[in-house]
């Protein structure tokens, strides 16, 4: 069921800082539940991982859920679960590669962007080949011009470094980025990486943490980014 965006906070309501700039010429993403829908998968899978580790008993998912974004090796320390899920859980995760959506409208924003001549990358809780593999099953990998995974930086978010690794490959600097995430760590990641902030609402995430969080932008659809990126977030 669709969940209505909460107030934009006073903070994302001001004008842009004047450190904005006047367009903004990168964007990082996250990749689930910003680019792609895949929680039903990730439902699954960890259930099919949870059962086959650990045994019987109902998979906390719901708190997996809270954990959304981290590497998920972090998630099981979290969690106080044996790392040993990890395995079953890619594995089943592959094995339903099929079943994971594209939220509307984010392939023509992604072609937008690069006719625009913005640079795009990928900066995700999930290993670099994960990423990759389902980006290329989904038809996104073409769009896109650099893919980060957890596993290809020494801290992954909330710490700055995947976002720097990023902006690093896109030869892009921060005060020209935009972080682009359904997670507070997300937004944590891009703020300390030292870019402005996008909480996007339109997939599954928490819209009322993220709005405590306060982004510079709120967004509730994936088209609405393409008139902030041209503008620098000026009406």
């Amino acid at each position: 069921m669709p969940v209505n965006p909460p107030p934009i906070p006073e903070a994302a309501k001001d004008a842009p800082s004047p450190s904005f700039p006047s367009r903004f010429t990168t964007v990082v993403f996250d990749l689930d539940g910003v680019l792609i829908d895949s929680f039903a998968v990730m439902r699954e899978a960890f259930a099919l991982a949870y059962r086959e580790v650990v045994g019987p008993g109902e998979p906390p998912f719901d708190e997996y859920r809270t954990h959304q974004g981290r590497y998920f090796p972090d998630i099981m320390r979290l969690m106080g679960l044996p790392g040993e899920l990890e395995e079953p859980f890619v594995r089943e995760s592959h094995r339903m590669m099929d079943q994971v959506e594209v939220y509307p409208d984010v392939p023509q924003l992604l072609a937008d962007l690069r006719a625009d001549g913005v640079g795009t990358a990928i900066a995700t809780g999930k290993s670099g080949s994960r990423a990759r593999a389902v980006l290329e099953a989904v038809g996104l990998l073409p769009l896109l011009d650099e893919v980060v995974g957890s596993d290809e930086v020494p801290r992954p978010k909330p710490h700055p470094d995947i976002v720097r690794e990023a902006l690093r490959r896109l030869d892009a600097a921060p005060e020209g980025a935009v972080m682009v995430g359904d997670a507070v760590i997300d937004i944590r990641s891009g703020r300390a990486a030292g870019t402005a902030t996008v909480g996007a609402t339109w997939g599954e995430g928490a819209p009322g943490q993220l709005s405590a969080e306060r982004p510079d932008f709120l967004l509730d659809k994936p088209q609405s980014l393409l008139a902030l990126v041209r503008s620098g977030g000026r009406a």
